[in-house]
């Protein structure tokens, strides 16, 4: 099996049950994941000692992101399933720093996903500079930019 997320080589820290690194794929500076070493698919699959290694490597890990990028906010996420929007086959928990004016309306949260009036766009749309990845935003229900 070729799974990326089960090689714990580019682990920042970990525990028996889980490690911590930085995503590939980074929505923020400082954007992490937290993965079971096990491979397994669905978050409600893990046992619970992995659930509980989760937990608490995500507190470790917002320490990480607080000393070294000094965000404003974070978003937790877990995708699961396809219509959940799952991409890879190994359960991983996202820690998603946020920074103020990252993006142009940030009510919502990540309840964000399921907006009415959803539209994808790259965020330099947005911001007005360019990153290295396209960020999904959520417009407001009324359309505003």
């Amino acid at each position: 099996m070729d799974c990326e997320l089960c090689n714990a080589e580019k682990a920042l820290f970990g525990d028996d049950n889980a490690f911590v690194r930085y995503d590939n794929n980074s929505l923020s500076k400082g954007h992490i994941l937290v993965v079971p070493r096990r491979h397994v698919a669905d978050f409600f699959e893990m046992t619970w000692a992995e659930k509980m290694s989760i937990i608490a490597l995500l507190d470790r890990a917002k320490a990480h992101i607080s000393q070294e990028h000094s965000p404003d906010g974070y978003n937790v996420g877990v995708n699961i399933g396809e219509a959940g929007g799952q991409s890879r086959v190994h359960v991983h928990v996202h820690l998603i720093p946020r920074y103020v004016g990252d993006v142009q309306d940030s009510s919502g949260g990540i309840r964000c996903v399921l907006c009415a009036a959803y539209k994808p766009r790259p965020l330099w749309v947005i911001s007005g500079h360019r990153t290295l990845f396209n960020h999904l935003i959520c417009t407001s229900r009324h359309g505003r930019r």
